[in-house]
């Protein structure tokens, strides 16, 4: 890929493009160099919520490690935790808890999607009741 100017679209894009391919190494050393952990899309979808949408454990420990929010909330006021748990993506949700996330925060929570979905698993992890059985 030829390489672009920071501040630019392109940079952004490309930026996302690593978040969601789970470049890590890649990723990090932008960060490092200035690119902000919170870097947000036109959707307000940050760095973090498309590594852990797209299921990268280390990607989100990276961006966490370095002050990435796991608690901001995109446009539509989704989370990264309740976005992992849709995805039943196990390292990266024990990642965002690892990280600080509240699986009772925001609408619907993770806790609410885990509920949704009947994981028994997620709602041990979040100290949730399971629904009952059907």
């Amino acid at each position: 890929m030829p390489e672009v100017r920071p501040g630019s679209e392109k940079f952004r894009t490309r930026m996302f493009e690593l978040a969601r391919a789970g470049e890590t190494r890649r990723l990090v050393d932008y960060v490092e160099a200035g690119t902000p952990v919170n870097l947000c899309n036109d959707k307000g979808d940050t760095l973090l919520m498309l590594a852990a949408y797209h299921g990268h454990p280390d990607t989100v420990r990276a961006l966490a490690a370095r002050g990435a929010d796991p608690e901001r909330a995109n446009d539509r006021g989704q989370r990264p935790l309740a976005g992992a748990v849709f995805k039943k993506e196990a390292d990266v949700v024990r990642a965002l808890l690892d990280a600080g996330a509240d699986p009772r925060a925001g609408s619907p929570s993770a806790a609410d999607t885990a509920r949704m979905f009947g994981n028994t698993e997620f709602l041990a992890w979040f100290d949730e009741v399971a629904p009952p059985p059907a």
